[in-house]
């Protein structure tokens, strides 16, 4: 074989791979990553270590799967963050002053205010056609400004909570922590949204055609209205697991979060422009910036580092994403002509 043919067949070859599916090569990538880092450092395969990642991954779980189906529908939401800061803060807040409270109680109010700021900027997207980056990225700064408004300024830290408010997602069921059995509970409760229910097959719809969305009857607004609904419920469960979770409530909680979690979304193949999604790859986008960010201080890699790896993999998995996307363009002018074209030969056969 010469040197050309064998350069082009590797070069079909990686792009074979790049053209397949996402998930099995992420999942490969994230297992050799532990494995090279517990090489380096064995202690990270430790019983012990794996449960800090699998419990340190659940927010960003939860979030990205969420923020998943708002990007799915050509949306996105920046102030999911600001949304969990201020839900988590409201929830400190409550506890301190009335620590009799059932933790349930606190929970809900927590999801309650989060759904409430989501609908908030449902309805601005949704019925009044505004922009969902130029929203999000207003709300952001209006819920991170009131998380400084309503706290002063002051931290609410670990010995101004209930002792219950801080124990429930450390406790454990089955040798894991609440923390990651609610990651599970919403990675099942969504994938059965997405791929049971009319609504998860709506926000496809929407994202590949808005137009043609409407056209067929869907009701593009109400379905935005409550997919942002759904995004700030997630976020203000987070924000009450948040604050637990570390024992303290301040002004800059999750401070530029919302990027990480849309940085796990376009790692898992998420696209941009909307209509093309799952949510393995949303699951294996957050599992694997969770891994980076648990694995490389165990080898003394510097933060900085660790941010310019993160980004290089975004830009990497942006190009993948493009990529693919220009291939299935491609892929539908053939045969829509092709359909086309038949259909005319059929046409001229016909007798008169």
């Amino acid at each position: 074989m010469s040197v050309t043919s064998f350069s082009g067949t590797a070069t079909g070859f990686g792009a074979r791979i790049l053209r397949g599916p996402r998930e099995p090569l992420l999942a490969l990538l994230i297992t050799l990553l532990i494995a090279l880092v517990g090489w380096r450092a064995p202690v990270f395969l430790s019983l012990h270590s794996m449960d800090n990642l699998l419990t340190d991954s659940a927010l960003i779980i939860m979030l990205a799967l969420i923020q998943m189906l708002v990007i799915v529908t050509r949306g996105i939401d920046l102030s999911v963050a600001s949304n969990l800061a201020l839900s988590g803060m409201m929830a400190a807040l409550l506890a301190m002053h009335f620590p009799q409270l059932p933790v349930e109680l606190v929970i809900l109010f927590s999801v309650a205010i989060g759904l409430t700021l989501g609908l908030l900027n449902g309805w601005l997207i949704g019925y009044l056609s505004l922009p969902p980056i130029v929203v999000t990225l207003g709300s952001m700064s209006v819920y991170r400004g009131l998380v400084f408004v309503l706290s002063g300024g002051a931290w609410v830290s670990s010995r101004n909570m209930p002792a219950d408010f801080i124990a429930f997602p450390l406790t454990r069921l089955a040798g894991l922590t609440y923390l990651v059995w609610l990651a599970l509970l919403a990675v099942i409760a969504l994938w059965s949204l997405v791929r049971y229910t009319r609504f998860g097959r709506d926000l496809y719809a929407i994202g590949n055609d808005p137009v043609a969305a409407g056209y067929v009857g869907i009701k593009a607004p109400q379905r935005l209205l409550w997919t942002y609904g759904l995004s700030g419920a997630m976020a203000g469960l987070c924000g009450y697991l948040w604050v637990a979770r570390y024992a303290v409530a301040y002004s800059e909680i999750a401070y530029g979060f919302e990027l990480t979690v849309i940085a796990a979304c376009v790692i898992g193949g998420i696209s941009i422009a909307g209509g093309v999604g799952n949510i393995s790859g949303a699951v294996l986008g957050a599992l694997f910036l969770a891994v980076i960010s648990n694995a490389l201080p165990i080898v003394q890699i510097s933060p900085f580092w660790q941010s310019a790896l993160t980004g290089i993999v975004i830009l990497c998995a942006v190009i993948i994403n493009g990529r693919g996307e220009k291939k299935r363009h491609k892929q539908i002018l053939p045969l829509h002509f092709h359909a086309v074209s038949k259909t005319s030969k059929t046409i001229t056969r016909m007798p008169s």
